[in-house]
């Protein structure tokens, strides 16, 4: 049977779906843990329920239940803020209905449901590094954290970093279950040329234009003078909280330049995994309890580390970050640095890989002369039309090997650098071609085949699985049989 375009349309959907609960993240507000029954209505405000009161399984009758799947309970209003959240982020209301919407909702509890029958681990430290990046970024965007609180109508931070725990650790465990799923489902080059022949020529998917870019950064240097004025202050830091009794979280409220953990006396949780600085990492786990150490770097500026406590394989620390200020003679001359840099790419006395490998300050691609790697693929190409918005201004009327204008931009820290972009190779929009998108269609085959062994997979687990639906959720036609009706 050949394979029609519609049917493909549809893997590339429930591509987009595995992931959706991504796309909403921190708004999403996790229900309580707890079963119900709803034979009979019943009004009951579900603020008024004590979860420590039930008993695992134990069924209660509650109002404004869209489903349960296992443990998990899934509220009429997780849907309808999931919703809401995706119409918000430029989601067309044609693009995803209330019933697809809420069967990848239930599919993401049914992953959570199974990976803790599975033993699968996710520890408190990753999950609790998950939270706290999360509170700096939305820190760093709204400028402070009562602000953030404001904004996602909270009273209190311990409130709002255990709803973050409770979210982020059922989505972590729903993603540790699906890679465990896939992870061994592979594709073979003739699964991929079957797949391939399957399509209809006049069916095949348009792949849009591509680009291969590089970049050269340029970032002032940070004067000598400066780094030492930090080192000698965090010195006086440690010396004030070792010999003086200070308290260190006092200093980290008062003085650290971390938005992330300012707040809450520089306090983190992390284990080996944890994704902080390698640096930080070294020196944290060297130390003693209540050990402060000697001032150490990472690129985000000069630290001073204390270990806390030892809970088995994670550590809480605290920490203490500055950063040294740029001067105005550094940014003047990093700019006169990158003009010059432009100049000779232009005129041909130097070519844009050799001058990335000769000049540019960014370690991840300097090596390679500059070429970026799309962190969603992990190849070399960039589709124009999926591209980031202020990276699309600034390469989408580029030529292939035309060097930009100096492009101001700034690092984690809000420091001003500077950039140079140019357009390698050139893909223009084609037809889905064997030979020249061989990658692309065997990823394509790849996640078709890995989506019939979830299909598979849910199959199983859903006969296995308490699972009960309830109102309008009953009517919804969905790829899996959550109603378990007979087949």
């Amino acid at each position: 049977m050949r394979l029609k375009i519609n049917n493909l349309k549809l893997i590339i959907k429930n591509i987009a779906y595995l992931a959706i609960l991504s796309i909403f993240g921190v708004n999403q507000i996790e229900a309580q843990d707890i079963i119900e029954d709803t034979e009979k209505e019943e009004e009951i405000e579900v603020a008024e329920v004590s979860v420590d009161s039930l008993k695992p399984f134990e069924r209660i009758k509650i109002d404004g239940v869209a489903a349960v799947i296992g443990e998990h309970v899934i509220l009429d209003s997780d849907i309808a803020v999931a919703y809401q959240q995706l119409i918000s982020e430029g989601v067309s209301k044609e693009d995803v209905s209330r019933c697809e919407l809420a069967g990848s909702l239930f599919e993401s509890k049914l992953y959570a449901h199974h990976a803790v029958q599975d033993s699968v681990i996710v520890s408190d430290g990753e999950v609790n590094s998950m939270v706290d990046q999360q509170l700096s970024y939305m820190t760093r965007e709204l400028g402070t954290l009562e602000k953030v609180l404001k904004f996602y109508k909270k009273d209190d931070i311990d409130e709002f970093r255990k709803e973050l725990f409770e979210i982020n650790k059922s989505n972590r465990l729903s993603e540790q279950m699906r890679s465990k799923i896939i992870e061994e489902v592979e594709i073979t080059p003739e699964e991929v040329r079957e797949f391939f022949d399957d399509i209809p020529e006049d069916e095949r998917p348009l792949f849009g234009t591509e680009l291969e870019l590089a970049q050269i950064v340029i970032e002032p240097k940070v004067p000598d003078e400066e780094e030492q004025k930090v080192i000698d202050r965090l010195k006086q830091f440690r010396t004030d909280i070792v010999e003086s009794g200070s308290s260190f979280a006092t200093k980290a409220v008062l003085y650290s330049q971390d938005p992330g953990s300012k707040s809450k006396g520089g306090k983190y949780t992390l284990n080996r995994q944890t994704p902080f600085a390698k640096e930080f990492k070294d020196i944290a786990f060297s130390l003693q309890e209540g050990e402060v150490s000697e001032p150490f770097k990472t690129d985000f500026g000069w630290h001073i580390v204390q270990l806390d406590k030892v809970r088995g394989e994670e550590i809480d620390v605290r920490h203490i970050l500055l950063v040294p200020e740029v001067t105005r003679t550094s940014i003047e001359g990093a700019k006169k640095l990158v003009d010059s840099i432009r100049t000779s790419i232009v005129d041909g006395k130097i070519g844009f890989k050799e001058a990335a490998r000769q000049f540019s300050d960014e370690k991840e691609t300097k090596e390679d002369g500059g070429q970026l790697l799309n962190p969603t693929t992990g190849d070399t190409r960039f589709e124009l039309t999926k591209i980031d918005p202020i990276l699309y201004d600034q390469v989408s009327k580029l030529k292939t090997n035309e060097v930009s204008l100096v492009i101001p931009d700034q690092d984690r820290q809000g420091r001003k650098k500077f950039k140079l972009i140019t357009v390698l190779n050139r893909y223009d929009e084609h037809i889905a071609d064997y030979a020249k998108d061989y990658l692309k269609i065997q990823e394509l085959a790849l996640r078709k085949k890995q989506i019939e062994a979830i299909r598979k997979w849910q199959e199983e687990k859903i006969n296995d699985t308490y699972i009960k639906l309830n109102g309008e959720y009953r009517d919804c036609e969905y790829s899996g049989n959550w109603l378990k009706k007979d087949k």
